[in-house]
Parts: C-alpha cells; sequence; structure tokens
C-alpha cells in the first residue's frame, strides 16, 4: 500500500539563506526527478521548488524510510549536510499531507495569503513530474482534487479579491521609498512570471518606461513588447543601471548577477543619485552587501515579510472561511482515499478465505465416497456460512475504519496476516 510523505521547508521554517541554498533550478528539474525516480523508497514522487518553499512529495510503502531518503536526496544534490537543514524541515504522513497540499494551494500557506502564483507553480511542478512519468495512481488522484480544491476556495470566498502577490507587495514598498512611481524609469532583470507581474504592477503604478534584460534575448523582447517596454542586451546591465531608478530582479542564476563592487562603481558613476533594488530571486541576484552602500535600498524576499502580515490581517475573515473549505475537502478525500484501499483488500481477504474453504471441501468430499447432490450442497453451506461468520467481525472493524486514521493499521495487518499483496 502507498502512504503519502512530503518533506520541505518554507518561509515560516527557514531563512532565505538556507532556502536559496536547497532551491532545485527549474532548468535541472527533469534531471532531479529521473534522480527521485531512482530513490529506493519512492513509488512515485512530486518536486516543487520556489522562491519562499522547497518540498517533494511521495508515495512510499515504507514512509519512515522513504522520509530518511527525501532529506538525504535533498541535502546531497546542494552539498549541505543533514545537520544543517533537519532542525528547518517539516515532516507530514497520510491525511495531514492531504492537508498540508490543499492549504499551499489554496495561498493559505503563503508569506502573502491569497496570492496566486503558488497554484500556478504546483501545476507546474505536477505537469513536469507526470510527463517525465515519476507521478502515479496516488499522487495523480491528489493533486487532481488539490486543484479542485484550491479552484473552490477562489468561487466562494473573496482571498483572491485585490490578490497581493509578492511582486505587488514589491511595488508597494518601492512607493514607501519613491513616493508616486510617476516619471521612474524601471530595470527589469529576468523575463521570468515574478518578473511579469512586477512589469503589470509597476506600469498600473504610472512608471515611465520598462527596461527588460534577459540572457535570453526573445524572451525579453516579447515581455518588453507586451508592456510597451524597451530591451538592453544582457551585456549592457551597467549601462542600464546609470538610468533606472528602480531595479526588479528575478533571475535562475545560482550566483549573484550584481556584486557589491559593480553596484558601487554604478552609485558613484550616478553621483549618489538612489538606486532602489527589489531582488525577488532565490537564489538571490544581489549581493546583500549592495545594502551597505550609501543611497542604495536593497529588499530581498524575506524583507517583504512585514507588508504582507500587514495585508494578511485583511483577510483574516476570508481566510477562515477558506480553512473550513479546506477541512471538509480533506475529510471528503480522505474517506474516499481509505475506502479505495479498504474495498480491495475485503475483496482478496474473502477470495483468499473461500478458496482454502473450497480446496478443503473438495478434499473431504473425494474422502467421503459416494455422496448424493443434497449432501454436498448442505456440506458447501454451511463452511460457506462458517466462513461468512469467521470473516463478519474483521471486515465490519475494516469498514467502519474507513473514516479515520486506524485503517492504515488494520491493513496492513491483514495483509501481512493473511499473506495479501498488491
Amino acid at each position: 500500500m502507498r502512504r503519502l510523505v512530503v518533506v520541505g521547508i518554507n518561509h515560516r521554517t527557514a531563512p532565505l539563506e538556507i532556502r536559496e541554498k536547497l532551491s532545485f533550478s527549474e532548468r535541472r528539474l527533469e534531471e532531479y526527478l529521473e534522480s527521485l525516480r531512482q530513490t529506493p523508497a519512492v513509488i512515485e514522487g512530486m518536486l516543487l521548488s520556489t522562491c519562499n518553499r522547497v518540498e517533494i512529495y511521495a508515495a512510499s510503502a515504507a514512509p519512515e524510510r522513504c522520509t530518511d531518503q527525501l532529506i538525504r536526496f535533498m541535502v546531497a544534490h546542494h552539498g549541505l549536510s543533514e545537520d544543517d537543514v533537519r532542525p528547518s524541515l517539516y515532516v507530514h504522513y497520510g491525511k495531514d499531507v492531504v492537508h498540508h497540499i490543499f492549504r499551499v494551494a489554496s495561498s493559505l500557506d503563503s508569506m502573502v495569503v491569497g496570492e496566486p502564483q503558488i497554484l500556478g507553480q504546483i501545476k507546474d511542478a505536477y505537469r513536469v513530474a507526470h510527463a517525465e512519468s515519476v507521478t502515479g495512481r496516488v499522487l495523480n488522484k491528489l493533486l487532481h482534487k488539490t486543484f479542485s480544491v484550491a479552484k473552490r476556495v477562489r468561487t466562494e470566498t473573496q482571498i483572491g479579491d485585490r490578490a497581493i502577490s509578492v511582486s505587488f507587495v514589491a511595488v508597494e514598498l518601492t512607493k514607501k521609498i519613491f513616493g508616486k512611481l510617476e516619471g521612474r524609469e524601471v530595470l527589469v532583470i529576468g523575463a521570468g512570471e515574478m518578473c511579469e507581474l512586477a512589469c503589470r504592477h509597476l506600469i498600473a503604478s504610472g512608471v515611465r518606461r520598462v527596461v527588460v534584460t534577459n540572457r535570453t534575448e526573445k524572451r525579453a523582447e516579447e515581455m518588453a513588447q507586451q508592456f510597451g517596454g524597451e530591451t538592453i542586451p544582457f551585456d549592457r546591465l551597467y549601462e542600464a543601471l546609470l538610468r533606472v531608478d528602480i531595479v526588479v530582479s528575478s533571475t535562475a542564476s545560482s550566483t549573484f548577477v550584481l556584486s557589491k563592487d559593480i553596484v558601487s562603481q554604478v552609485i558613484k558613476t550616478r553621483k549618489n543619485k538612489p538606486l532602489f533594488f527589489i531582488d525577488i530571486a532565490v537564489p538571490r541576484d544581489v549581493d546583500p552587501e549592495v545594502n551597505t552602500i550609501d543611497n542604495v535600498y536593497l529588499y530581498d524576499i524575506d524583507d517583504l515579510r512585514e507588508v504582507a502580515e500587514a495585508n494578511m490581517k485583511n483577510r483574516g475573515e476570508e481566510a477562515q472561511r477558506a480553512e473550513s473549505i479546506v477541512d471538509a475537502e480533506v475529510e471528503v478525500f480522505w474517506r474516499w482515499s481509505q475506502a479505495q484501499d479498504v474495498t480491495p483488500v475485503i475483496v482478496a481477504l474473502r477470495d483468499r478465505v473461500d478458496q482454502i474453504r473450497k480446496n478443503e471441501l473438495d478434499k473431504t468430499l473425494r474422502g467421503l465416497g459416494q455422496l448424493g447432490d443434497r449432501e454436498r450442497e448442505a456440506l458447501d453451506t454451511m463452511t460457506a456460512s462458517i466462513v461468512n461468520k469467521i470473516l463478519h467481525k474483521p471486515i465490519s472493524a475494516l469498514k467502519q475504519t474507513r473514516a479515520n486514521s486506524d485503517a492504515t493499521y488494520y491493513l496492513e495487518a491483514i495483509r501481512e496476516l493473511f499473506g495479501l499483496k498488491e
């Protein structure tokens, strides 16, 4: 039987310094998934890596052993030790995994409650894992239900009204520094979803011009065209920094895109004209030491927490309604899940015991010599009745455990005692 496991860290359990060290590059996701598939205790798996969380979902016949292997998998790919990471990790099993992923997808576990990006990120993670055939019947069912629950939360509550994404919070923070943004120029480093969202919010706030740079020039051109901006080659980044007021950066670089030395030279050339950096990348794009330079303001993704928490207070009532929906949907899914496990075991148990009955009855009848049809039918009825009476209590107990956490242990015991295997 396959049991659910999730091992992860998020913005509540680990600082940015740890999260960025554990992040899985999107460019190498297929490679990571292939490695996950080779993990002995993992039957099914999925990797979710965002700026605020790194989680590995799995279905396993040996969940505790699987947990240890997933932790080793997580640290091995980043050259870390388990001792460095374990204090920041959380682990959930079974029903708790269902509750966790429903809350994550519904944006109840996000830094900014109600932000819509996480659902798309989960869908992308699942799409790649499914395409690579790493998921199976258990995770497929769970993820399809997860998407349904998230949609219901969005439809039946106002948790997403005036949705405040990390990008939106970043722009709000910019306004606190500069006041109005009309007439300002913005440099966007990177052309992914986070940068695209930042562009939307910046334009809505009145910025005069958006300049986009990206290592892939075609993608930069597409985004600049979408927002009526312009592009600049990535190797002319220094030149762009001299003319803009605000820099938003979110690339997939594993090293700093902007060092302290570069920014120091830029500020000197700008004659100390203020420059505002919003680094929403994980790992970070901008060296944290940049914040020590006069007239430079640098905020990374953890710095957005204060603004995010203020917005969360305004969403308390809708979040509570969403939590109620999630709790109800968890119960529905878990009862269905338990029934899927219990029913095949009941059928297999009946078949196994009835086959034993028939075999023993045949041997007895052969030893008794000539018996009439009436006598044979009477013996068959009697032995079948004995089997039904013996099985009545254990089968009733199995049916009653469908809605509670004892089902797993009953099923394991029945399988082991009667030799019933998948």
